[in-house]
């Protein structure tokens, strides 16, 4: 076998793997589904509900639609917005920026996990995305460790834009494991992404 069909078997192995790994992340939510099954109402991070307490103007928002459609324009949008995003923005914890533990902000030049979720939700909106199609998403990744990203709820699926991942992916081949969001028909009510 030559080198490049050997590269291309590895990578369609790795790539395999890769989304079985992100499905049993998830054993509660349905491997054929494009968009994730939420479980009910549950509690709102710490850091969102200190978010809200100072900036009430920015969680005083509608959701203006729960689900958007995926064009061609728009892809293009959400591939762009998360380029420019992670681009931009250095990534730097809470405990350095701010001296805290957990600060949710919109990011200058440095951020937290949760600061880039926040920038793109911004201007996605500000493109004529509506709030309830932009879903903050608390997750754990592969290590265990909290992260938060951001979902667009599509006709398509669940798109995941997160800050340590180039690529938007479908929210079953992220890796990693969801536990909560915000809901689709009020950003300030958080629903479960895990049964039980």
């Amino acid at each position: 076998m030559g080198k490049s069909v050997i590269a291309a078997l590895a990578l369609a192995l790795s790539c395999g793997a890769a989304g079985a790994n992100a499905l049993h992340l998830n054993p509660t939510q349905p491997a054929s589904a494009a968009n994730m099954e939420t479980f009910g109402r549950t509690t709102i991070p710490i850091g969102y509900y200190d978010y809200c307490q100072r900036y009430a103007d920015r969680c005083d928002r509608p959701a203006d639609g729960q689900i958007v459609e995926l064009t061609r324009e728009l892809w293009k949008d959400i591939i762009q917005t998360n380029h420019d995003v992670n681009t931009a923005v250095a990534p730097l914890p809470d405990s350095e920026i701010f001296g805290v533990e957990e600060r949710w902000e919109y990011p200058t030049n440095v951020g937290d996990c949760e600061d880039y979720a926040l920038e793109k939700r911004k201007r996605l909106n500000q493109r004529g995305v509506p709030l309830g199609a932009l879903s903050m998403t608390v997750a754990r990744d592969a290590n265990g460790g909290g992260h938060a990203v951001l979902t667009v709820v599509t006709d398509r699926g669940d798109f995941v834009l997160d800050n340590v991942e180039p690529r938007v992916l479908l929210w079953k081949e992220a890796e990693l494991y969801f536990l909560k969001r915000q809901s689709q028909h009020d950003p300030n009510t958080w629903v479960s992404l895990v049964s039980g």
